[in-house]
């Protein structure tokens, strides 16, 4: 009679557990998401939906339709707060000074350059605004303008002036062979945009220390200049919005934001214009393009 085998062993306690723990945590896990309570709730500041209703910094989303600007209403979701109408006007024109700056920026580049190949829109956007970089401003440039702008500010006191505080600045990196963030630019001399910002703020009785410091940077790199023939490098925008946001109270993060939020409609229009009048899959030039809109004309005065 053939003997019978032996029943198989079952797996050790010790490998059972190993093997179940795993399962029992998903278990739990789904359980908790199916029940859709999660154990520690989370908070945020910005805005509260309901059913048929929309808040935002507790204003009512429809309420500010029509009643604020598009620059105020993006000073109050990035601060908390709505500005009075002379911050307002200077935020916006702040966002229209950075809004393009032609054909070349490698931001733009990289936004047509994603857009020839049929991408869709959102790729090409996505392109434009991952090029801002420690060298162009939304990606550190305009952090760079802050930090020097506030060691500068940090010298002022007492019995040192903003004057004497720009030249320990200034001095410090001129040695070291450089130009001061927010000084120069690769295309301008002299960079309308920033004169025109810190007009505003001028004319809206906004300047401040922030401002005062750059403008006795800009004094003493006249002083510094070794050559009176060739102009001093003057403020560039990056300048002119690290400065300017400084006064109004914001970090540099948000002046950040606010380049990039001013940039991404220009960064759009060369995608669209790229997809509807260029050849596909084309390599593009950028010294090569030629300017073919309207040609200058004058703001309307009902606009001033």
């Amino acid at each position: 009679m053939a003997k019978r085998r032996p029943p198989q062993r079952r797996a050790t306690t010790a490998t059972t557990k190993t093997t179940r723990k795993p399962v029992r945590r998903s278990t739990r896990g789904a359980r908790a998401r199916k029940d859709g309570a999660p154990r520690e709730p989370w908070q945020t500041g910005i805005a509260g939906i309901q059913p048929n209703k929309i808040n935002v910094r507790g204003y009512s989303l429809d309420e500010l339709m029509g009643r604020v600007s598009f620059g105020e209403a993006i000073f109050l979701v990035l601060t908390g707060e709505l500005p009075t109408p002379a911050v307002g006007r200077l935020v916006e024109a702040l966002l229209v000074s950075a809004l393009d700056h032609g054909a070349t920026p490698p931001s733009t580049l990289a936004a047509r350059n994603v857009a020839t190949t049929g991408a869709q829109l959102n790729a090409a956007a996505a392109a434009g605004v991952l090029a801002f970089g420690s060298r162009l401003g939304g990606g550190g440039s305009i952090d760079g303008c802050f930090r020097f702008l506030d060691e500068g500010l940090g010298l002022v006191g007492e019995w040192v002036s903003f004057d004497d505080a720009a030249r320990r600045q200034v001095d410090q990196m001129l040695a070291s062979g450089q130009t001061p963030p927010g000084f120069g630019h690769r295309f301008h001399t002299h960079d309308p945009r920033a004169t025109r910002l810190l007009q505003v703020a001028l004319e809206l009785e906004l300047e401040g220390r922030y401002i005062q410091f750059l403008r006795a940077v800009e004094r003493v790199l006249a002083e510094r200049s070794a050559n009176p023939d060739e102009a001093p490098p003057a403020i560039n925008l990056d300048g002119a919005i690290a400065a300017v946001s400084g006064d109004l109270g914001l970090d540099a993060e948000t002046a950040d934001v606010l380049f990039m939020v001013s940039r991404f409609p220009g960064i759009m229009a060369h995608a669209i214009e790229e997809r509807h009048r260029q050849s596909p899959m084309r390599q593009i030039d950028p010294t090569s393009h030629v300017y073919d809109g309207p040609g200058e004309r004058r703001v309307p005065e009902t606009r001033r």
